[in-house]
């Protein structure tokens, strides 16, 4: 048994009990950052800020949500809109915090492919990263089913027939998602608790598995440049401080962290305060109807580029694109055999093909929101065979990288 002594305050007694002070030291003021970074590396602190914003309100919302087909459109649109005291605060917090998310998850993903943050060791990082995003995905995707609007509904059911896996007809499972034959009590039943407890559980044991990939490889340099961070460390603790090529996340880095939080914080209230539309589709202000179809059904925006996938080809062949966009990115460590773990501006094609993908997804999500006629279908297609051309050649282009 481990030998304690009388403890001389509060935190000793902890300390002795749960060794705060190591875990403090191992995550905190002993975790050290490369100095040589910039202020895209705060997009993981913004991106949990953001996250606790979506729990606070949706716990204030969920006080007054009513999870049924007859009470749930009228709890959202009536009574927290109009009825419970700064509701609409709560619910446009929520709707643009859900949006705005996504711009942070794709800048900070992207931001890891620009400079190989997801090489050399850090897979496992890389790898948390991506199964987080399915996670924020998922959790998005059940929230859109609860206000029980028209694009709620058809949404839901226009995604769940995907499960049938095209000419495979597996309309069975397809009612095992939904619980009925079509989207009904029992689905948003479902999709309610998998938006208020099961997947925010995952996504919280995801946030620290993320953290925790990061301790042993340490975090990326916009450079490149491999650094001892035992020895870098220990001029640091030496008093050598200018010297020293890395800082303490806390309080450091975390200083910068929040100076950026701060900024993003303005940006988002504004679009709270003034600008929430874009977060709050007009079709999802009908109640919900079976038997009248929206005109053009299409996701939130930031799915648009992956449905775009999934749109231009007959149904089979639609879905196996569509389960190639999703796992691809996974799998991005394991497709780049470059030997370089620097700024894809310094590795020659992999720099075009970077730049050339991104086009492409914004091109791909402009797409996805036009109804597929005329010249907007021919763009879609191709932008969907580049996207695919794109990944496949990926390891050829990087096995031919010269080492910088």
């Amino acid at each position: 048994m481990a030998h304690f002594t009388k403890a001389t305050s509060v935190k000793d007694w902890f300390n002795q009990r749960l060794a705060i002070e190591k875990v403090e030291k191992v995550m905190m003021s002993e975790y050290w950052i490369p100095k040589n970074i910039n202020f895209l590396w705060a997009m993981g602190m913004v991106l949990v800020i953001t996250f606790a914003m979506l729990l606070v309100s949706g716990i204030f919302l969920l006080m007054y949500y009513v999870p049924t087909v007859d009470g749930a459109f009228d709890s959202v649109n009536y009574t927290i809109m109009r009825e419970v005291d700064f509701g609409w605060l709560w619910r446009h917090v929520h709707g643009v915090a859900a949006s705005v998310v996504f711009l942070i998850i794709y800048i900070h993903m992207f931001t890891g492919i620009y400079y190989g943050s997801y090489k050399k060791g850090r897979e496992m990082i890389w790898i948390s990263g991506m199964l987080l995003f399915v996670a924020f995905s998922a959790e998005a995707f059940s929230g859109y089913m609860l206000p029980w609007g028209q694009m709620s509904y058809w949404a839901g059911m226009v995604i769940t027939n995907l499960f049938a896996g095209g000419s495979l007809h597996a309309d069975g499972l397809v009612e095992w998602i939904r619980g009925d034959y079509v989207p009904a009590q029992a689905f948003l039943g479902r999709f309610f608790m998998l938006h208020v407890l099961l997947i925010p559980l995952a996504i919280i044991g995801l946030i620290a598995l993320h953290f925790g990939a990061l301790r042993i490889p340490h975090v990326n340099n916009q450079d490149g440049e491999e650094i001892d961070f035992d020895e870098e460390a220990k001029k640091y603790l030496d008093g050598k401080k200018a010297e020293s090529k890395v800082m303490r996340f806390a309080n450091d880095f975390m200083a910068k962290d929040l100076m950026v939080v701060g900024v993003f914080l303005v940006f988002f209230f504004y679009l709270v305060f003034y600008n929430y539309g874009f977060a709050m589709d007009p079709v999802n202000f009908d109640p919900a109807d079976g038997l009248s179809t929206p005109a053009h059904i299409y996701p939130e925006w930031y799915f648009l580029w992956s449905y775009e996938i999934l749109r231009p080809f007959n149904i089979d062949l639609g879905l196996v694109l569509f389960a190639f966009a999703q796992v691809i990115f996974v799998l991005l460590p394991f497709l780049d055999r470059s030997p370089n773990s620097v700024p894809a501006n310094r590795r020659g094609l992999f720099g075009i093909w970077f730049w050339v993908m991104i086009v492409n997804l914004i091109v791909l999500t402009a797409m996805g929101k036009l109804p597929p006629e005329g010249i907007f279908s021919t763009i879609g297609l191709v932008s969907a065979i580049l996207f695919v051309v794109q990944w496949l050649a990926l390891p050829f282009i990087t096995k031919l990288e010269k080492k910088v």
